[in-house]
């Protein structure tokens, strides 16, 4: 069966350069193609610092001037790096406050990801979704749950059902995989517990934040078990909506696989 692919962000990091001298002479890595702009190789060895923990999710970076003295770069090489990292939502710039780490905390980025809208269009009217957590068990991962996750078959994956209800209409069924290492202790009662965005509980808690995401869409019928969590017939169709979500450098920290109804709801992007 076909499917549409949606890049909801940009490749969010290019391969791992070594660590800059202090002196402003171009970064030598055999490794990185001899085409690749200065102010790339910059936002790469930010990249890496932000994975790294330096600067956590919400806290404010360096300033341009400190941070082009510690690259040894000129000022407007590093304003251009810092620019891209903006424009991919990893970094936010606040006028006459600075430069800070992104956060799925914050308001305007909590739903980044979640596409779905209501079809009269006020989402504020609507209120965040009711969520039941169906079920979160620790499993060894099947073959193409490992292929997404870049894992072996039969690694520790943890799996995740749950369904967000709008209005006390039960609207999206999703599972979930998560690497079972990065995301050790995660339970139900917490996520039951959290009442925020759960990309936000992944940042503050398992250190992991993700930066970029890839969907696949298509339309399908329910299996029965689907059909009566979602409230629909058997005959219903619903929107398919398969998501891998990636951290830093590209590394893939999540499978997600949705069912969303599309009686009330349609999905919504924006181009360009």
């Amino acid at each position: 069966m076909s499917y549409i692919r949606y890049a909801l962000l940009q490749r969010a990091a290019a391969p791992q350069l070594a660590p800059m001298s202090s002196t402003p002479s171009p970064i030598a890595d055999p490794a990185a193609p001899a085409f690749s702009p200065l102010y790339q190789q910059i936002k790469t060895l930010i990249l890496q610092r932000l994975q790294s923990g330096e600067w956590k999710p919400g806290e404010p970076i360096p300033s341009e001037v400190e941070l082009a003295a510690r690259f040894g770069v000129s000022q407007g090489t590093m304003r251009k790096a810092i620019d891209e990292l903006a424009a991919e939502n990893l970094v936010v710039r606040r006028q006459g406050k600075g430069t800070f780490v992104a956060t799925h905390a914050e308001h305007h980025v909590q739903y980044r990801f979640l596409k779905l809208v209501p079809d009269d269009g006020d989402a504020t009217a609507e209120g965040p979704a009711v969520r039941t957590i169906i079920g979160c068990r620790r499993l060894r991962a099947a073959a193409d749950v490992a292929r997404q996750l870049k894992l072996r078959t039969g690694d520790a994956v943890l799996q995740v059902r749950r369904v967000l209800a709008y209005r006390g209409v039960p609207t999206i069924l999703e599972d979930l995989w998560l690497p079972g290492t990065p995301f050790k202790g995660l339970t139900a009662e917490r996520l039951e517990q959290w009442h925020g965005p759960m990309y936000a509980l992944f940042e503050t808690e398992f250190g992991v934040r993700m930066v970029r995401a890839e969907e696949k869409l298509r339309a399908v019928l329910p299996d029965a078990e689907q059909a009566a969590l979602l409230a629909v017939g058997a005959a219903t169709p619903l929107l398919s909506v398969e998501r891998v979500a990636h951290t830093y450098h590209d590394t893939p920290m999540e499978l997600r696989r949705g069912l969303y109804r599309t009686d009330t709801h349609h999905y919504h992007n924006e181009l360009g």
